[in-house]
């Protein structure tokens, strides 16, 4: 009898490890990047865009001595990025005596977790809320 039993224990032990197993590398291996790749790609995209700009911006403020807009930096051909955003974003670029700072926004038919991005001269970039 306590064969049958221990037996019988073994079987729910190994079900039950089987299906937690099934779970998590089926579901729960399924993060929200992978669930949207085109997003993941193109939030990929943005940051190496932001981070172009910026040093567009390093460039442009080492041979003119000041920081340029971004209509400046592509008419200038300190920057390669000839864009103003990309799906879902918009660029924006603020500068000042002492800095600047490239920030991408979400638009209004961006979609849902969209995340704005800035990086400024320190060429750090930022989620931003």
């Amino acid at each position: 009898m306590r064969s049958v039993a221990s037996m019988a224990g073994l079987i729910i032990v190994a079900l039950i490890s089987g299906l937690l197993y099934k779970y998590y590398f089926t579901r729960g291996s399924q993060s929200a990047a992978l669930a949207h790749p085109r997003q993941t790609i193109n939030t990929v995209g943005v940051q190496n865009d932001l981070l172009a700009i910026a040093h567009a911006e390093r460039l442009y403020q080492a041979e003119h001595g000041s920081y340029a807009s971004l209509e400046e930096l592509s008419s200038s051909g300190a920057m390669a990025v000839k864009k103003s955003g990309r799906d879902g974003y918009t660029y924006d670029v603020e500068t000042s005596e002492e800095g600047f700072r490239v920030t991408a926004h979400c638009t209004a038919g961006a979609p849902p977790g969209c995340t704005n991005y800035a990086v400024d001269q320190t060429m750090e970039l930022q989620s931003l809320p």
